[in-house]
């Protein structure tokens, strides 16, 4: 076998700690391809990479007579012992090069990777790895010279991988699911049967992985939505649109009135647009040219083509049209809290993270060219404000360039993307060029904020255009009395609300800041004697605004206060005799922990205090 140290490339440095999980990765994906065509006889192994946390591979099952791949997830322990098997067997894995006539030879049969292979460029170096038995002893990954063991299993293959499965760790990997999935992501194509896995260096570091996926699960939006009764989701009725129910309702109110309030604050006014329009609209946009695969089928009325909307912008634009505009009115800076529509596959629908109909809390900046840095300072400085807000502290930025599809000259995307490059510097923000990232019509800043579970979700986009106004005809008095073009960036700062609410309940697992909480309070008498002084107290305190549940079922005390601390109140106050007598309330918090008891107004003024400052503790 092999006489390389596990973890170093093959002329015996170390590799950094990511290079080498992938590799690792990588090369458990293929011991399990190997294991799963073993275990499987006729069956056709298509694409297998390593990814974040893992790997997958796809796979075509010779097919049931019910024409369903005969793999469940019950299958999943047999394919992982013959995997440990393989793995214990010490297998060198060798790099071999072919020329295109060879490679497709060897793989004549196996459509998927013929596809491959005739889709490389002309000239390109094929490559295919392959396990071999390891008695020889002179496996190597980059294919060092030897004499290599008996041939047990091989996949056409970029690579890298590790040098002999002795490197890898056999109790230190996991399978975890089965998923179907299109081949090369075309619904078109044949339907694969997916498995994913994670592999980790060390048992430890899997069981610590497998920890998290528990607090993942336990956060699950879908989950706690359903159990805190937040919103719903109606296959029947139309998929990846969301049903807000009354708690959910509550949230999201406190969310939009706080969102208005600092917006005014921050000198931008309210608009309403309709939620469809003519399509030349979309047209003139160049929408309907770069992004008529997400956009719905146009409707006829009175003989000409309207689109429900899939964003805002073009209806601002013509609001600014309404009328001349003079540098003295520049920069105008609209809001817009915008229910859209977009097509999205049914695939990749996800809860509250990926839907169909959304909320943007979109705004337009109109600006002039010296105003342009200074608006997207404010719009950074903003945008962190409110993050910082609702908990989120760990944020990064990504300055996205040109993509392959656009428009406008060089010269003025270069220009834009130093104008966001200023303001991101002059903010001291961390960040990172995604390249090619950018809008069809010019560069874009988006923030990307870390949960408590310290997950990354991108979620404030901030969009140079200088295509819209060009195609609008937009244009502005300037000092010198001549007409000029106005500046205009897109601006989403939370994303949308359902996104933005899917993210939130998993950031607090939905155990929410009392502000934003949907029930704040629960009032629970310890008899029915009680529950007129319970009513009072609710009275009260929903006169200073406080949201308000009052427990008045017949069940035991016990009982009651574990509902409510399931429903994941802040606060319950637990009233008796005691505290009828003193006009008080003994105050309980959700996680179990109690406070000395306080007069009601007393109460009310600690929590009206809590809420207006926006505390995120109890």
């Amino acid at each position: 076998m092999s006489n390389s140290i596990p973890g170093t490339a093959p002329s015996g440095k170390s590799l950094p700690q990511n290079e080498r999980l992938d590799r690792i990765r990588h090369s458990v994906s293929h011991v399990m391809a190997q294991a799963v065509t073993r275990l499987y006889p006729g069956t056709k192994v298509a694409i297998g990479p390593s990814i974040e946390n893992g790997f997958y591979y796809d796979f075509s099952f010779p097919r049931s007579t019910e024409g369903k791949s005969p793999l469940t997830a019950e299958d999943l322990p047999r394919i992982e012992a013959e995997m440990k098997a393989i793995i214990d067997s010490r297998q060198d894995i060798v790099r071999v090069e072919l020329d295109r006539e060879d490679a497709l030879r060897r793989f004549a049969g196996e459509e998927f990777k013929t596809e491959l292979i005739n889709e490389l460029p002309e000239g390109e170096t094929i490559t295919v790895y392959e396990n071999r038995s390891g008695s020889a002893g002179t496996g190597n990954a980059e294919g060092a010279a030897g004499s290599p063991g008996a041939l047990l299993w091989a996949d056409l293959c970029r690579g890298p991988h590790v040098q002999n499965t002795r490197e890898i760790n056999s109790a230190a990997f996991k399978l975890m699911n089965i998923a179907g999935a299109y081949w090369r992501g075309d619904e078109k194509r044949p339907m694969l049967t997916r498995i994913y896995g994670t592999a980790w260096e060390t048992p430890k570091d899997l069981k610590t992985y497998l920890a998290f996926l528990e607090e993942v699960e336990k956060r699950d939006h879908r989950r706690v939505g359903k159990d805190l009764d937040l919103y719903s989701i109606h296959e029947e009725a139309g998929a990846g649109l969301i049903y807000w129910h009354p708690n959910g309702g509550r949230m999201r109110v406190a969310i939009e009135d706080f969102w208005r309030k600092e917006h005014y604050r921050a000198g931008y006014e309210i608009l309403y647009t309709p939620h469809i329009g003519k399509s030349w609209l979309w047209e003139t946009s160049g929408h309907l040219g770069f992004y008529k695969g997400n956009m719905y089928n146009p409707m006829q009325i009175d003989n000409q083509d309207y689109i429900i909307k899939p964003m805002n912008c073009p209806f601002h634009i013509m609001i600014y049209k309404d009328k001349g505009r003079s540098y003295r009115d520049l920069p105008l800076r609209w809001a817009e809290l915008g229910t859209v529509y977009r097509y999205e596959r049914s695939g990749v629908l996800h809860g509250l993270l990926r839907v169909r109909g959304f909320t943007q809390d979109d705004a337009h900046i109109f600006c002039t060219p010296d105003q342009i840095e200074g608006e997207i300072r404010e719009v950074l400085r903003f945008s962190l404000w409110i993050w910082q807000v609702f908990g989120f502290k760990d944020i990064k930025a990504y300055l996205a360039t040109k993509p392959a599809e656009s428009v406008g000259d060089q010269a003025r995307w270069d220009q834009a993307l130093e104008s966001l490059r200023k303001a991101v510097n002059a903010e001291g923000l961390n960040y990172e060029i995604d390249e090619g990232g950018g809008a069809f019509y010019g560069p874009k800043i988006d923030l990307k904020v870390k949960d408590a579970l310290g997950r990354e979700w991108q979620m404030t986009t901030i969009q140079f255009d200088f295509n819209e106004p060009e195609r609008f005809d937009m244009t502005f008095v300037d000092s010198d009395g001549q007409h000029k073009r106005p500046y205009m960036v897109h601006r989403a700062l939370l994303g949308s609300l359902e996104r933005f609410f899917g993210v939130l309940i998993e950031h607090f697992g939905g155990a929410f800041p009392l502000w934003i909480a949907p029930e704040q309070v629960a009032i629970i008498p310890v008899a029915e004697n009680f529950n007129t002084y319970a009513e009072q107290i609710a009275a009260e305190l929903r006169a200073r605004d406080l949201r308000v549940s009052l427990e008045l079922s017949t069940d035991r005390l016990n009982a009651k206060i574990r509902n409510c601390q399931n429903r994941k109140i802040p606060y319950m106050l637990v009233v008796g005799q005691r505290e009828a007598d003193e006009g008080t309330v003994s105050i309980r918090f959700r996680d179990g922990k109690q406070m000395n008891p306080m007069k009601v107004a007393e109460f009310a003024a600690y929590a009206v205090k809590k809420i207006e400052t926006r505390d995120l503790e109890l």
